[in-house]
């Protein structure tokens, strides 16, 4: 399960570094970011870029919704974590050592 683990983090990665790309190069109503560079979202993909640009954003961030829940899921089970430090330096030492119970 830790290789689940490690395959999500780096796709929630990959996924927040292209939902941020997607973002700043939507035009906006004052320019914004995409008029920065020349329009560039205009003119790399057509007249109905913001249409195709906002249909991308509302599916990449759906992905990085269910990706994170899915991240958020198994480290709140405590799938693949190990015991914490305390608690193994708890279980070496012996029983007649530790304080008792009250």
């Amino acid at each position: 399960m830790e290789v689940v683990r490690i395959f999500l983090y780096i796709a929630v990665a990959i996924v927040s570094l292209l939902l941020i790309g997607l973002i700043l190069i939507q035009p906006s109503k004052s320019g914004g970011m995409g008029a920065t560079f020349g329009g560039i979202g205009e003119s790399a993909f057509g007249g109905k870029a913001g249409s195709h640009l906002t249909r991308a954003t509302v599916w990449m961030t759906a992905i990085f919704l269910v990706l994170s829940l899915l991240l958020a899921v198994l480290i709140g089970r405590g799938v693949g974590q190990k015991k914490s430090a305390l608690s193994q330096a708890m279980e070496s030492i012996p029983a007649e050592t530790q304080a008792p119970a009250k």
